[in-house]
């Protein structure tokens, strides 16, 4: 019953925590939660077997498994014997089960163990024999005592104070025992044995104090105090217990085989919870039938109520395979199930064979065996038509999923092979439409992978007419599709990946263009503003001398940026591929060489002039020094032969600080490097950044790109600093010479800016990924809660179909689901706090707040009529 697993629970969990505190282990909570995934279970058996046993620490149900596997290996070694448990029983939380395991375990080291030498000299396998000769023989000076089993002849309490009492006199007087109530003589005798005899209190008074206690608690229990008190059992108090009157025998324990002559089991701990019998096919008596076809009657209907309350036949894949899989359960339990129903039909033959019965009697029997018999066939049959049907809609479905996807495919490559067809854009604007449509293809791609994940958890069923060869047709379809979709899925990540690129380049192509432009229409500027002719005097002179040698400075440093943007312009010219815009930017790199090469020519003419100048103006040798900077090379070699005739001239005055040239490459080069490193850092971050929020989504990827680019940051910010610095002293320089610093100053400010919005963009798109991370716990919590709601609505599911349970005891069970309903209030609040938080934020998503509506209601409505249930079971 569910009252026996609750105690057997409670009691195997203190007995296993016990364990645990004598090696320092941290304590079993729940037990059915806590051994799920094996290593409490490892660790149990390493300190009853003195071995260390390795555990797996993922967290997955494959390292669940195989450590639960390693568990049954260990207890296969250790000669206990386990009997229909797997290790998907004991990972899947299986209560029956998993209490049928812990009880293998206690009967093997706890109570054969404890037995072994008092059952080797008696030999003696029975352990429960010597177990109750000892109760009998310690018990016997007692006349309020008279120990008959291991259930009802505890429930008074008096027979534990007994054992203690004829071994431990001197702890405690028996004539104030027999004073107390039962309650109070149970906890009495497990205090005394906690304090005096060091057994832990493994038992509840009110677990025991009932009209039925459970079996195997009491045993377990038993035999600690065996353990240390003092034992000796002979064979004759063996034959006094086999000789006991058989009313006496009948312990209804309904997950026990009741043996012949004794009702003492062999050590039946591996038995399967799942098919109970009660007979056997030695010494049968309508009593054990009776018990036996009841049992498996109430089973029956029970079943047959799960049966009735599955849904119909959805239309859903997903939701069908949830449906097969549960049948597929509920078919195996059917199985577990079918050797009872054979026992209890070949009992009641037995019965009838005997000839012992009366004709009422016997009728009754052949009434009862037809009935059950139908009633299982019916439930039988019905069973595997569904689960026929379901294997029907499941292939169909799949089968249509399978056609979708090809079609989807089918449209996608037409698609595709539209989008290769097509040229590249003609100019940024249309690059970017075309990122846009390519956005689409990658939208569609991730919507449509949903369904592709469903098809990689295909079930298949495969009978003896279709054999191997559906499975080879089946796999080899999903094998081209599987191409199909990776051949889709590679060319459109190429394709994202290729126009970045050129998105990249052509913007940083047009950003080049926009400041050689700037740059030569403040050339243009500088050398409209040059005299060279007229001069006032020698000082007028040497000034319009020096602008145009500045210039012709200038002009030879910024040539490499004219051939850089030419390689430029061919480069992507040359992956675009398309003849337009290739035109295009063939013609804007042509004006600006042109710009260049008139600019360059008016220079040249300007210098020409001004050295006609110098002729005719009676210039010194500083002047004439300083004009043969700027002179064509023909000039300059007149001006050296003519300066060979004057005095040696004075030191010329310094222009610019020496190596300022140098100065202004390295800026250039430096400032470059780090507005490329700039906008590529903006286009990844863009990339990254979350453009709608969801319920669940994995942000790990997202939080492992930006943190490339915070550490790309940290490298760049030294450079940042120092560029920043040469800029500013690059400027003092360059306007204390007279040199005009629009351009460096246009740079800086660049850098600046994109600096700036690289480091904002960074800190947003880090508050959006923690926001989502905190809507992830957030509904993961919610989730949490609603897995416990939704236990109580199976309970109260269920609960029309207890009609086996008394009034009394389902009015507990509703009380327990109701408490702990409401035990749940705190990490409601919790969770409503979240949901303020969260939606205290800018623009918050409305799914937020409804999902916690939605949530509210559910757990309203379950509390409501779990409320009414029990104040109908008070009546």
């Amino acid at each position: 019953s569910d009252e026996h697993n609750d105690v057997q629970k409670k009691t195997f969990t203190k007995w296993i925590n016990a364990r645990f505190s004598k090696s320092g282990k941290p304590p079993v909570k729940d037990m059915f939660t806590d051994l799920k995934d094996g290593r409490k279970l490892l660790d149990l058996l390493e300190g009853l077997t003195g071995k260390t046993l390795p555990k797996e620490r993922g967290s997955t149900r494959v390292h669940a498994l195989n450590n639960v596997n390693r568990v049954l290996q260990v207890l296969h070694q250790n000669n206990v014997e386990l009997v229909n448990i797997g290790g998907t029983d004991i990972v899947d939380g299986n209560h029956k089960l998993t209490l049928g395991l812990l009880w293998s375990i206690i009967l093997h080291w706890q109570v054969k163990d404890v037995m072994k030498n008092i059952m080797s000299d008696l030999q003696q396998t029975n352990s429960e024999k010597i177990l109750l000769s000892w109760v009998r023989q310690s018990t016997r000076p007692y006349s309020q005592v008279n120990v008959l089993n291991f259930t009802t002849s505890w429930t008074d309490g008096l027979a534990f104070n007994a054992v203690i009492h004829r071994h431990k006199p001197e702890l405690f007087s028996w004539d104030k025992v027999i004073k107390m109530s039962p309650v109070e003589r149970l906890e009495h005798a497990f205090s005394v044995a906690k304090n005096h005899l060091s057994i832990e209190k493994l038992l509840d008074p009110e677990d025991v104090a009932v009209q039925l206690p459970d079996k195997k608690s009491i045993i377990m229990y038993l035999t600690s105090l065996f353990e240390v008190l003092p034992k000796q059992v002979t064979m004759e108090d063996i034959r006094e217990v086999e000789t006991l009157p058989r009313r006496y025998k009948q312990e209804k324990d309904g997950e026990f085989n009741v043996q012949p002559a004794v009702a003492l089991e062999e050590e039946q701990g591996s038995s399967r919870a799942e098919t109970p019998s009660t007979v056997t096919e030695v010494d049968m008596d309508l009593d054990s039938y009776q018990a036996a076809l009841e049992e498996v009657l109430t089973w029956l209907l029970s079943a047959e109520d799960t049966f009735r309350e599955q849904e119909e036949i959805s239309g859903d894949v997903e939701e069908v395979k949830e449906q097969f899989s549960t049948h597929e359960g509920f078919m195996m339990e059917l199985t577990a199930h079918q050797s009872s129903v054979g026992s209890v039909l070949q009992a009641g033959n037995q019965l009838v064979a005997q000839g012992n019965l009366s004709p009422e009697e016997e009728f009754e029997i052949q009434e009862q065996m037809l009935l059950l018999n139908s009633r299982w066939e019916e439930l039988r049959v019905e069973s595997m038509d569904r689960q026929s049907r379901l294997h029907d809609m499941l292939m169909e479905l799949q089968k249509q999923q399978l056609q979708q996807l090809s079609d989807w495919l089918t449209v996608t490559e037409e698609r595709i092979q539209k989008m290769e067809s097509q040229l590249l854009a003609e100019d940024l604007e249309s690059l970017q439409k075309q990122l846009e449509d390519h956005k689409s293809l990658q939208n569609d791609l991730e919507a449509e992978q949903v369904k592709v994940n469903s098809l990689t958890h295909m079930v298949v069923i495969v009978d003896e007419s279709s054999g191997e060869s559906a499975t080879a047709i089946l796999e080899e379809q999903l094998q081209r599709l599987g191409e199909r979709w990776t051949a889709v899925c590679h060319w459109t990540e190429e394709r994202r990946v290729k126009l970045q690129e050129i998105q990249l380049l052509w913007q940083e192509l047009l950003e080049e263009q926009c400041l050689l432009k700037a740059w030569l229409t403040e050339k243009e500027e500088a050398l409209s503003k040059v005299q060279t002719s007229n001069f006032k005097d020698q000082t007028d002179l040497s000034v319009n001398v020096r602008k145009l040698a500045i210039l012709k400075e200038d002009m030879g440093m910024k040539r490499q940026t004219l051939d850089q943007l030419n390689e430029l312009g061919q480069d992507v010219g040359q992956i675009l591929g398309n003849g337009r815009a290739s035109s295009k930017i063939d013609q804007d790199q042509e004006e600006l060489t042109q710009r260049w090469d008139s600019l360059v020519q008016k220079l040249e003419d300007y210098s020409n002039q001004v050295t006609q100048a110098v002729g005719s103006v009676g210039m010194s040798q500083v002047s004439q020094k300083t004009t043969a900077e700027m002179l064509p090379l023909k000039e300059q070699v007149k001006v050296k032969h003519a300066r060979q005739e004057l005095p040696p001239p004075p030191p010329p005055k310094k222009r610019q600080i020496p190596g300022d040239s140098e100065a202004k490459k390295k800026f250039d080069a430096e400032s470059a490097d780090l507005l490329n490193w700039i906008s590529k850092s903006l286009s990844a971050i863009q990339a990254t950044d979350i453009k709608e929020y969801k319920k669940m989504r994995e942000t790990s990827n997202m939080k492992e790109k930006l943190k490339v680019i915070k550490k790309e940051r940290v490298e760049k910010s030294q450079k940042f600093n120092e560029l920043k610095q040469s800029g500013h002293i690059l400027l003092d320089q360059m306007g204390k010479e007279g040199l005009s610093t629009m351009d460096v100053k246009t740079v800086m400010e660049k850098i600046l800016s994109g600096w700036k919005d690289v480091v904002q963009n960074l800190e947003e798109v880090d508050r959006k990924i923690k926001y989502q991370e905190d809507i992830n716990a957030y509904f993961k919590e919610m989730s949490e809660l609603e897995k416990t709601i939704i236990e109580k609505d199976v309970w109260l599911k269920n609960y029309a179909s207890s009609a086996s349970q008394s009034s009394a005891v389902l009015k507990d069970l509703c009380q327990q689901e109701l408490t702990h309903l409401v035990s749940q209030t705190s990490q409601l609040e919790h969770l409503k706090t979240t949901c303020k938080a969260l939606t205290s934020q800018p623009m918050p998503p409305n799914f937020i707040r409804e999902s916690l509506n939605d949530f509210l209601d559910h757990f309203r409505l379950t509390h409501q009529k779990l409320e009414e249930c029990y104040q109908q079971l008070k009546k």
